[in-house]
């Protein structure tokens, strides 16, 4: 529909849209229909924009679509449907979870189809998945691009100090050069004067000799005088007495042959010059691993609730429930006192049963970000982690025996163990199977946890303390990252509770708090991120709670030992 055709309906909004004042023409979008008046809703099954006038038009040109009217800000909120297959007229709202297809009312009804397979519905698994790309959006959004923002703004700086870092290489170097020409100049001034001082002996040693030539030539002389006399001479005593002394002279003075100095310079070796001046390592480049952390949230966002509520119990047909962990926010792993290592999704439907290697029960359970499975094995002292229904040993340990697993926000992974004797405990951090801490002993070489082989739940807060509740010692134990002990909490000062307190399980959620199971007393203690006591998880009707684990939205999993339930709770506003 154009302009010209337009009703007074439209020429009414499209009035009051101008008389908007934050109407801008180029900001607003337009109704599909008429391309002039302002949307206002939106069929979701045909994706078109319209206008209120428009609605009726929009209905009546087919009717035998099922149109969805909706506000335009709840646009493309109605799930839709794929068409079955087999029958054309239907859509399909239920999945079977062992054939993964589609089915529609009618392919259920039919007998086509087994009736003892699993089924979940559409609208479940689509709303469950559209929180989890909101949640991604998010957090792509608001962490990992401001990370990335943040690793190119240091490479930029990088380089823009490349002349300035270079620099520092150039002015070393001149020094080198003024260094290494004074160090020459003196060397040759030096060579200057041993020839200076050469030459003084040679002209000393000559002269010397010229000296005496000229001796025995005023000698010379004066015989040659006396012999003119006597030959003039008529005396006949001093003819007679005459004696020659000419063979004398005959015989020559030594010749002196002084040799000169020589100078003798040094081949210069390009090679030899370039080590005696030093030498410029070669560029290396390494890279190391860049490890995202989440961004700790405002402690303040969420409050606990005046009453926590159980939300849904799984039923995991373990004996005696051990561990649970989170996979995701629909599927949480379980292990108890089988071999069995059971997934769960959160309305409590079995997804997979994985075996421990060795046929023993896992003393326990943690997870890899990247999805892989690991789990300790006291029989054997052994760690293991199983990814792709690959079994890969990564642990074994001599004179130890692995018990509780946490893996970190880096990836690490923290094992509490004890020894062969059971006397002692400590927390070893592995990078792969590479030891990279050992927390045992306080800054007074006391040990930090009790020497005993009772359990010992381990995880680490968004503020990367390691907290351990200490069943043996009746005490949640907390470090800070480097290992130094921060506080211990053995209870509320004033308990209204009849048992002692024991902990057993231990978790954190996004407030960094702390919870820890009061197996004994049936309940769970909260406490802050420096370990004061705010509440009891108590009204749940829990019944020996051990292993606990919190997802990514706060929901709180409670392993009940005896029962082998798993319960959901929800706790905070």
């Amino acid at each position: 529909m154009k302009s010209s055709l337009l009703t007074s309906d439209h020429v009414t909004l499209i009035q009051q849209t101008q008389m908007d004042p934050h109407y801008d023409a180029q900001d607003v979008a337009r109704c599909d229909l008429c391309e002039v008046a302002i949307v206002q809703s939106y069929c979701d099954f045909c994706h078109v924009n319209l206008c209120k006038p428009c609605i009726g038009e929009h209905i009546s040109d087919d009717y035998s679509k099922k149109h969805i009217i909706v506000p335009f800000q709840q646009r493309r909120s109605t799930p839709i449907y794929p068409k079955c297959e087999k029958h054309p007229n239907k859509t399909c709202k239920y999945q079977c979870k062992d054939c993964n297809i589609f089915l529609c009312t009618d392919c259920l009804a039919s007998e086509q189809h087994n009736k003892e397979h699993k089924l979940s519905k559409l609208e479940e698994v689509f709303h469950q998945k559209k929180d989890h790309i909101h949640r991604d959006k998010k957090e792509l959004k608001e962490e990992l691009l401001p990370v990335y923002e943040e690793i190119a703004t240091e490479i930029i700086n990088q380089i823009a100090n490349l002349d300035v870092d270079y620099q520092k290489f150039t002015t070393q170097m001149s020094k080198l050069r003024e260094e290494l020409h004074r160090e020459i100049d003196n060397a040759m001034d030096q060579r200057e004067k041993e020839i200076d001082e050469n030459k003084l002996k040679h002209l000393s040693i000559l002269s010397k000799h010229l000296e005496e030539i000229k001796q025995l030539q005023s000698l010379m002389q004066e015989s040659l005088h006396n012999l003119n006399e006597m030959e003039e001479s008529n005396k006949v005593t001093p003819t007679i007495h005459y004696s020659s002394k000419n063979q004398e002279f005959k015989r020559l003075p030594l010749k002196v042959l002084v040799s000169m100095p020589k100078f003798i310079p040094k081949p210069i070796e390009k090679e030899e010059l370039c080590r005696f001046i030093g030498k410029i390592t070669p560029l290396s480049t390494t890279l190391e691993e860049r490890v995202f952390t989440a961004k700790k949230p405002n402690t303040s966002v969420r409050e606990l609730l005046d009453k926590p509520e159980v939300l849904n119990t799984i039923k995991t047909g373990h004996e005696e429930l051990r561990s649970v962990t989170c996979l995701n926010e629909e599927e949480i792993w379980t292990s108890g006192d089988t071999a069995d290592i059971k997934c769960f999704n959160t309305q409590g439907v079995l997804q997979k049963t994985i075996k421990s290697k060795s046929g023993s029960w896992p003393a326990d359970i943690a997870v890899y970000s990247d999805g892989a499975l690991v789990y300790s094995d006291g029989s054997i002292r052994t760690v293991y982690k199983v990814k792709n229904d690959q079994t890969e040993e990564i642990i074994r340990l001599q004179g130890w025996t692995p018990i509780q697993l946490c893996v970190t926000s880096s990836g690490d992974l923290l094992v509490t163990m004890y020894s062969g004797d059971g006397t002692q405990s400590k927390v070893v951090r592995y990078s792969g199977s590479t030891i990279k801490q050992t927390i045992q002993f306080d800054d007074d070489g006391q040990p930090l946890y009790s020497g005993n082989a009772y359990p010992k739940f381990i995880t680490e807060n968004r503020n990367l303390d390691i907290c351990m509740a200490d069943n043996g010692a009746g005490a949640v134990v907390v470090v800070n990252q480097a290992g130094k002990l921060r506080f211990r909490y053995t209870g509320p000062s004033s308990s209204t509770k009849k048992e002692p307190f024991q902990p057993g399980g231990i978790t954190t959620d996004s407030q960094s708090r702390i919870l820890t199971a009061d197996h004994s007393n049936h309940c769970i203690h909260v406490l802050d991120v420096d370990g004061q006591f705010l509440r009891y998880i108590d009204n749940c009707d829990l019944e020996l709670p051990t292993s606990l684990c919190v997802d990514n939205d706060d929901s709180l999993f409670v392993c009940e030992f005896i029962k082998g339930n798993v319960r959901k709770i929800r706790y905070l506003k």
